[in-house]
């Protein structure tokens, strides 16, 4: 089965897309030091991420001396749009009211899977 292309990147390329929203175009080692703040990862694997976003057309890269520069090719709004839009779909069957009530609380709330048993209710393991 082919691999398909995800609308909304993993929580790794989030990280990384995150670091370069916030500069705006970087080298490895510039993302690598924004993402080590929540999560230490080896220069390897911010790399090997950057350049996987890169096939998947979110990134783009150019050569800026003897390393490459890595800069976003999608708006940090157009990831969120998308996200969201995923949320409904999956969870909310489409209805942006049912996300807005389930956010306020006012949702119903779902019958528990299974409940505790009253006394009266209750099997006695003394018996078993």
């Amino acid at each position: 089965m082919p691999k398909t292309v995800r609308d909304v990147p993993p929580p790794l390329e989030l990280l990384c897309l995150n670091a370069l929203w916030s500069i705006g175009e970087g080298n490895v080692s510039e993302v690598q030091k924004i993402v080590a703040r929540t999560r230490p990862l080896a220069y390897t694997t911010i790399m090997t991420v950057l350049d996987r976003l890169v096939r998947k057309g979110k990134l783009a890269r150019r050569k800026g001396g003897r390393a490459f520069l890595y800069a976003p090719q999608l708006s940090r709004d157009a990831v969120r749009h998308t996200a969201v839009r995923e949320l409904l779909e999956c969870l909310f069957d489409g209805s942006e009211q049912e996300l807005i009530l389930f956010l306020r609380g006012a949702a119903p709330q779902a019958e528990p899977v299974m409940s505790i048993p009253s006394e009266e209710t209750a099997i006695d393991t003394v018996l078993l």
